[in-house]
């Protein structure tokens, strides 16, 4: 199974359709009895991931198989959560398989915000990076493998590339639409039609507004931060809560483009397609990869959407299983 095999019919061959209905919560209320094993099963853990930082995570345990397959820690895209429809669906079809499913929440997300007092920003790797590693260490038995959409699948190629320097014994990575520059990104964004912007400045606020009435004494942001569009929220923001000088700055901290994925170790596979109106596809043919990396090409399917027919099921679902049973294999007993 390859990218070129997705071929969506005519109806749905039009990029933004597919990307709306990638995170669509129509997706989800078609499939409430199929994704309620995911979510009825799950057992909630808080994750100390070092300096006072603790992360949430959603971990179920299959039960189509005697033992699992393998273990699959799901990493959702900026302003999404464990709930989001994609990480629903994938975790649904991957427990299915025989896999156990661990969905974790980054900073912020979901109903975190009151984990952590500092806010949520793309270059905190470390911390996920720890949050994987006590997944690891809480189902040693299991080979561990690691997905994640857009910024998740970001996060997933940057966790990898930490993993075996951090002891982490990660088998596979798989990215699907992942960002490569954020600086293409924004920009990307700002040119795409209107709505994607509105959507990203609607999310951000409420989980702004969220995180300050959990930290009432903090002052987070000022009104005046909250009028401006993506780019000047997100310099206003950075200014304020990091330790960049400049919004570029920022931007290079969490960026994976070129060839700072050319030391990659584990085995991983990236999905994207030719008309993401988000991630530029040009900034994945210009990535410098080694032969343990491999890059997937579809010719649609928008920003993570990859929707099949009028089911509104995702062809990712199928490729991230095939996939997954490729390359996560079960220890030999001796």
């Amino acid at each position: 199974m390859n990218a070129s095999d997705y071929r969506p019919p005519r109806l749905l061959r039009n990029p933004h359709l597919q990307s709306v209905l990638a995170s669509s919560g129509v997706r989800r209320l078609l499939f409430r009895r199929r994704l309620s094993a995911l979510e009825r099963n799950a057992s909630q853990h808080l994750l100390d991931c070092g300096d006072g930082v603790r992360l949430q995570g959603m971990h179920t345990a299959q039960t189509a198989l005697p033992d699992a397959r393998g273990l699959v820690v799901l990493l959702h895209g900026w302003e999404g959560s464990v709930q989001s429809s994609y990480v629903l669906h994938t975790g649904s079809r991957l427990l299915a398989e025989g896999y156990d499913v661990f969905r974790l929440n980054f900073r912020d997300h979901g109903d975190t915000h009151h984990l952590n007092r500092e806010l949520f920003h793309s270059c905190r790797i470390n911390e996920v990076v720890a949050a994987v590693g006590a997944v690891a260490r809480m189902f040693p038995q299991l080979p561990l493998a690691i997905a994640g959409f857009s910024l998740g699948g970001n996060f997933a190629l940057r966790v990898a590339l930490r993993a075996p320097d951090a002891g982490i014994p990660l088998a596979y990575a798989l990215a699907v639409c992942p960002a490569i520059s954020p600086r293409d990104a924004m920009n990307a964004i700002e040119q795409a039609p209107w709505f994607y912007e509105a959507y990203f400045l609607r999310k951000w606020k409420r989980s702004l507004g969220l995180k300050q009435r959990a930290f009432p004494t903090d002052r987070l942001f000022d009104e005046k931060d909250l009028r401006g569009n993506l780019r000047e929220l997100t310099r206003s923001l950075v200014l304020r809560h990091t330790g960049f000088a400049t919004l570029e700055d920022y931007f290079d901290g969490y960026s994976i483009a070129g060839d700072r994925l050319s030391s990659m170790r584990v085995p991983t596979s990236v999905l994207t397609s030719v008309d993401d109106p988000i991630i530029p596809v040009a900034d994945f043919r210009k990535l410098s990869l080694p032969s343990c990396v491999e890059l997937d090409i579809a010719p649609g399917g928008g920003h993570c959407g990859f929707i099949r027919d009028l089911s509104l099921t995702s062809w990712t679902e199928d490729y991230i299983a095939e996939r997954m049973s490729r390359n996560l294999v079960l220890p030999v007993a001796d």
